[in-house]
């Protein structure tokens, strides 16, 4: 496939939403603000939410839903490339935010679920009842791993719910086409899981008790998983650390790779007409790449 460098010294950017117009919303972690890349490449500002923006998404009112990690410390590599590690001196807990992308305008609806702060939100997804779900990845220091939960909450604020606790780096999550099915990535063992929906904010007992739900696939080799997006026809595309790219997986676990030159590809995102234009986020390197997918991407609730 042929890749396309759409926009650079884009921060640490994730959480692509490919706009009706064209252009693209991503957030920069590194710089706690979101930020649209027009179809030119031309970058303007949208919001500043402060600590650390991760995965975003249009909600039913047509605003900007942001899981904010609360900040990263950082690490400069060789070339300039930046790498998330530790806590930061200012870290407050997390967040759910609503942004206005007209506006500008930054609200907080949720930093905990019933008493549990929330440490590291990360990614979202929009259901077509007007909830969503979201990934806790928490939070990693030298002497600490978080454990990781998934949650689901209402867009207007009024209910957050554990769906699954006791997981290890939960990082991106979709949903099938039919929304019967939850996916989730794990960042630290490269394994996509799926769990099946009983009802909103609600997943089926897994066949084993001791496991969060059904492993669709474990990577070969030394990698890392972070956030997806589901095509039309139900593959996960997961962005791929260290061996940098897409991997591409079949509900049967059967799975490719499509490399990039980069050593992390965090998040993909479909638009277009035809829902076959693929936007990538290179974090590390501040980059947004294009290409044409070979199949559709699947429609995200809010939007089409």
């Amino acid at each position: 496939m042929e890749l396309e460098i759409v926009a650079e010294g884009l921060g640490f950017p994730e959480g692509p939403i490919a706009m009706a117009d064209g252009s693209v919303i991503v957030v920069d972690t590194h710089g706690g603000r979101l930020l649209r890349v027009a179809m030119n490449g031309a970058v303007s500002p949208v919001a500043e939410t402060g600590g650390g923006p991760n995965g975003a998404a249009i909600g039913p009112d047509g605003m900007i839903y942001v899981c904010n990690n609360g900040g990263f410390a950082w690490s400069e590599l060789e070339g300039g490339q930046l790498m998330p590690h530790g806590v930061p001196s200012d870290y407050r807990g997390g967040s759910i935010q609503r942004v206005d992308p007209e506006s500008g305008r930054v609200e907080t609806l949720y930093t905990a679920c019933e008493g549990r702060a929330l440490r590291g939100p990360n990614d979202i997804v929009f259901d077509t009842q007007g909830g969503f779900w979201f990934t806790d990845f928490g939070k990693t220091s030298e002497d600490r791993v978080d454990i990781g939960y998934i949650y689901y909450a209402k867009a207007d604020g009024s209910g957050i719910r554990q769906a699954l606790g006791g997981l290890n780096g939960p990082n991106g999550i979709g949903l099938s086409p039919d929304e019967k099915t939850l996916y989730w990535a794990e960042t630290p063992t490269a394994r996509l899981w799926a769990a099946e929906i009983s009802g909103p904010g609600q997943v089926a007992q897994a066949s084993v008790p001791w496991l969060p739900g059904r492993l669709v696939l474990t990577m070969p080799g030394y990698c890392y998983f972070d956030s997806l997006a589901v095509e039309r026809d139900g593959r996960v595309v997961v962005g791929t650390l260290i061996e940098g790219g897409l991997t591409v997986i079949a509900p049967d676990g059967a799975h490719e790779h499509i490399a990039f030159p980069e050593i992390g590809i965090t998040n993909i995102c479909f638009g277009g007409k035809d829902m076959r234009d693929a936007w990538a986020t290179a974090s590390s390197s501040g980059r947004l790449y294009r290409l044409r997918w070979p199949r559709p991407g699947a429609s995200t609730a809010y939007n089409r």
